[in-house]
């Protein structure tokens, strides 16, 4: 097998994976990174063991189409007056789709992805756990300003102790938690060795955890008061989802087929890449096409209602629309200077309804009920975090909001 080196820069993405034997095998400890990734994203289910998200016996709920054409779109970003066309080729787009008005106005595909093909959603998938979490909540169920050790008492022993459930949706508990993405001994990188996503660093005898439950009672520092500030740790997402499961039950491609898949009227089951011990990775792990996460996005948009039910209370979907700007640090705040973080969603302006989820390598579902707006883009960027790219994403989609409700 071909290890990653820098020369891999200049392999042909349509070139991964092809022949038999392949010349280019995926190697499993870069699988994520370019230009692996280009590959990688869009067939998770040949690199790890995942757990499939049913989507029910019903037939699919149908689209509308209005379509427009909105790729010769301009708009003014940092490199100058470019198209919709040009943003999505430059930013490593693989697939792209405008909703208005719950009709689809644009859906666009590249780098060999089609309609069917289940693509990595990254963070994205914590959205998917806020909201179960909601579902929870208003059934009495979960009681977001309980103890979380009120649900997983193993935690009284670890940095969680004294944490509300509603810190981790939040992501402002105190808890130590290093979110270095690309160092391999960080906190996160252990969440990859935990989570089955990889082998741990060659030659290490240093113990690594397990599983992800391994790791969640590892946590013994607390580095700040529960609450006092926003800090991004995507461990925070796996706790609410083993307290979820310890509620129900069911473990978390179960609940999310029955609570949230088959009610949306999905095309294609979706699926959870899963660790050793079984458990889908809530933080990260969950596959699914284009237009499935379009309607995830257009029942966001509809205050969580979809496919004629109310699949989210609504209250909840309010509620999750109002955040605290003042917890955020001023490197958060140079992209998202009016924004928060609250119930696993981004709020792009408090000012707003606007409610995104945001994935690493340029994961991004975008839900503005004022205007009845939702776009979808999956991508593959050579890179966990781009600003740039972020950016241009935020003045693209705005051209094609005014686009839309002006023209």
């Amino acid at each position: 097998m071909p290890h990653p080196s820098d020369s891999d820069a200049a392999i042909d993405p349509t070139l991964i994976m092809r022949g038999s034997p392949p010349t280019f095998p995926v190697p499993i400890q870069d699988w994520d990174r370019g230009p692996w990734n280009r590959w990688a994203f869009q067939h998770i289910r040949e690199i790890l063991p995942t757990a499939e998200v049913w989507r029910g016996p019903n037939p699919a709920q149908a689209f509308k189409r209005a379509p427009r054409h909105l790729a010769p779109i301009t708009f003014q970003s940092a490199r100058g007056d470019i198209s919709v066309a040009d943003f999505l080729d430059a930013s490593y787009t693989d697939g792209f789709i405008v909703l208005h008005k719950g009709a689809i106005a644009m859906e666009h595909y590249a780098n060999g992805m089609g309609p069917r093909s289940l693509h990595l959603s990254q963070s994205v998938a914590k959205s998917f756990l806020g909201v179960l979490a909601g579902i929870y909540a208003g059934r009495g169920l979960l009681d977001p300003q309980a103890p979380i050790t009120t649900y997983l008492p193993e935690l009284a022993t670890t940095a969680y102790a004294g944490a509300k459930v509603q810190h981790m949706l939040d992501m402002s508990s105190g808890v130590a938690y290093s979110e270095e993405y690309t160092d391999p001994f960080s906190d996160v990188g252990q969440t990859d060795v935990a989570s089955g996503w990889k082998p741990k660093p060659e030659g290490d005898t240093r113990p690594w955890p397990r599983t992800m439950w391994d790791q969640i009672l590892g946590l013994k520092t607390k580095e700040a008061e529960h609450g006092a500030r926003f800090h991004y740790r995507s461990i925070e997402t796996d706790v609410v989802a083993f307290a979820i499961e310890r509620i129900s039950g069911l473990r978390l491609p179960e609940l999310i087929s029955r609570e949230i898949w088959q009610k949306l009227g999905t095309d294609e089951s979706a699926s959870f890449t899963v660790d050793p011990g079984g458990y889908g990775l809530a933080c990260g792990g969950f596959n699914a096409t284009l237009r499935d996460y379009a309607r995830f996005g257009q029942m966001v948009a509809q205050d969580g209602f979809y496919n004629g039910s109310q699949i989210v209370p609504k209250a909840w979907i309010e509620e999750t629309r109002r955040g605290k700007p003042d917890l955020f640090d001023a490197a958060t705040r140079a992209t998202m200077p009016k924004g928060s973080y609250h119930n696993q969603f981004w709020i792009e302006d408090v000012g707003t309804p606007v409610l995104q989820c945001l994935g690493v390598f340029g994961q991004w579902i975008y839900t503005d009920p004022a205007n009845d707006f939702v776009a979808v883009k999956l991508s593959s960027w050579p890179d966990f975090l781009n600003d740039a790219f972020y950016l241009e994403s935020i003045q693209a989609i705005h051209a094609i909001k005014r686009a839309l409700t002006q023209g």
